[in-house]
């Protein structure tokens, strides 16, 4: 997969986790890209873009 083009920022809720990081790259036309910021070379998974709105709306909820 090219990931030459992926824009990658820190996850809004990952910043004060003491470095516990999670990088998304969402500007990629059909996909979604997730890594972990302390071992970017260790994998990505990819999401659909409604696979991913649907993770964060999940993670989001009151409760969980």
């Amino acid at each position: 997969m090219d990931m030459t083009d992926a824009r990658w920022r820190t996850a809004t809720r990952s910043s004060n986790n003491g470095g516990a990081c999670v990088e998304v790259a969402d500007n990629l036309p059909g996909r979604v890209l997730v890594r972990d910021s302390k071992d970017r070379d260790g994998g990505t998974l990819t999401f659909a873009p409604t696979a991913w709105t649907a993770f964060v709306r999940e993670v989001r909820t009151p409760g969980r």
